[in-house]
């Protein structure tokens, strides 16, 4: 606004004095013509808007293609894939480049046919004006009449320049825009109250949650079908089942990722919906099968849990998660950098870096979604010593993929199809003959001879 008014001013004192040295008609005229060229630069930049904006979303799309090919290239190394990548990075730096070329060709001729029209309008003016001027009293008007077109014309141009750059600037922040306009699935409500005290009683009523809002054809699926279930503070309950049967669907409700759309879980007799979100997830630690880590130390990724947390009390949780004599053992120590996504440990190693997170962080709730599928018999049965450490006068919920891993949970809840289908302790569901449970755990030590 501030660059414009000045612009403006500009030109209006420009039609104005035309209007008094010259016919009224020379303004009307030159006020038209000044119409028509802001009316082609609205319309001219919108079209370059469009050729702007296909030429960042394939900037995107190849800054995306390079990304994934480096998060995953061993599974290039795997399928002898290199050529194919390179092909496909080429293909899309050639479309960029193609679109690239593209749009500054159409702003160089789209401009050019742009200031023709607005110099032929000013030619024609000046011819008109300079018939029948031979003293000179009139040569004087005709440079008077130059001098004002010439100051016309500046604030058209400036006018151009800054409507085309925000034009631009918008067009290269769409997206981050449209991220800032993005708004959480779930709030607090504004009655919400802090948790502040929580002992590790949880427990599901009739809860139902289907992550489809609106479906085309048919009844939504639902991931939990009215599903209820208590664990009482210190037990460990374990939830099997197959895949897409909801296990991940119960920690996702409890974490507050989602509210379900029937029933209510209740944390330590509050209702998850009448407390704060961060108060609720303050209590409650994950150790998930896939630990992400940041590309930085282990030492920041340890005190990610817990960033008040003294050096001493890392070493005490590495020590209880059977990992500090390795990290020791690195060069670097605790700042040993872990690489991208953690890439420079193993499995095992990462795993119990999420435990020794998790003993951080010292919640009375812990969540196992899976903690050890991805591990091999040995590290699974020494990770497991670590977990029963931490599992110690703490609620523990478990997502379990080998059922040998929960025969001691205080509870067993099988999922089938968004439903609990059966409960009980192992050695409870295993006297059901032909229950699912039963059969689950016949395939477990089929598989396990095998192996």
């Amino acid at each position: 606004m501030f660059h414009l008014a000045p612009l403006l001013a500009d030109a209006v004192i420009a039609i104005v004095s035309l209007a008094v040295h010259f016919d009224a008609n020379y303004s009307i005229f030159l006020a038209m013509l000044s119409s028509t060229y802001i009316y082609l630069s609205l319309k001219i930049s919108k079209m370059i808007t469009d050729k702007r904006r296909k030429f960042n979303d394939a900037k995107a799309k190849r800054s995306a293609l390079k990304n994934e090919s480096l998060e995953s290239y061993e599974t290039i190394q795997h399928f002898n894939a290199n050529q194919y990548e390179l092909d496909r990075y080429s293909n899309a730096t050639v479309q960029v480049q193609t679109l690239e070329g593209a749009l500054v060709t159409f702003v160089k001729l789209l401009g050019f046919f742009k200031n023709t029209f607005y110099k032929l309008g000013f030619l024609c003016l000046c011819l008109s004006a300079s018939s029948g001027l031979t003293d000179q009293r009139g040569f004087g008007r005709m440079i008077f009449l130059f001098t004002s077109l010439e100051k016309l014309q500046q604030p058209l141009e400036h006018f151009n320049l800054i409507y085309n750059s925000i034009r631009s600037t918008l067009v290269d922040s769409e997206k981050l825009l449209a991220l800032f306009q993005l708004r959480p699935n779930v709030t607090d409500q504004p009655t919400a109250v802090p948790l502040d005290v929580c002992n590790g009683s949880i427990e599901f009523r009739n809860v139902s949650f289907s992550y489809e809002n609106r479906p085309e054809n048919g009844p939504k699926r639902l991931a939990l079908d009215n599903i209820s279930f208590h664990c009482k503070p210190g037990e460990k309950i374990a939830i099997v089942g197959e895949s897409g049967s909801g296990k991940s669907t119960v920690f996702n409700l409890l974490y507050r990722f989602y509210n379900p759309q029937n029933g209510s879980i209740v944390v330590d007799r509050q209702d998850s919906q009448e407390v704060t979100i961060d108060s609720l997830r303050k209590y409650i630690s994950i150790v998930a099968q896939d630990t992400f880590l940041f590309h930085d130390t282990l030492m920041f990724n340890l005190k990610y849990a817990n960033p008040d947390a003294t050096d001493d009390a890392v070493y005490e949780a590495c020590r209880v998660a059977g990992i500090h004599e390795q990290i020791l053992g690195f060069p670097d120590k605790y700042d040993t950098q872990v690489g991208h996504r953690g890439m420079r440990l193993s499995g095992g190693e990462k795993q119990r870096v999420a435990i020794a997170r998790a003993f951080l962080k010292d919640t009375p709730i812990i969540l196992l979604d899976e903690a050890t599928a991805s591990l091999d018999s040995n590290t699974e049965t020494q990770l497991l010593s670590s977990l029963n450490s931490l599992f110690a006068n703490r609620t523990v919920i478990i997502i379990a993929h080998r059922l040998s891993t929960i025969t001691t949970a205080d509870q067993i809840l099988v999922f089938h199809e968004g439903r609990i289908v059966e409960r009980g302790t192992h050695h409870q569901l295993l006297n059901r003959e032909g229950g699912r449970y039963t059969n689950m755990w016949l395939q477990h030590i089929r598989d396990g001879f095998k192996s």
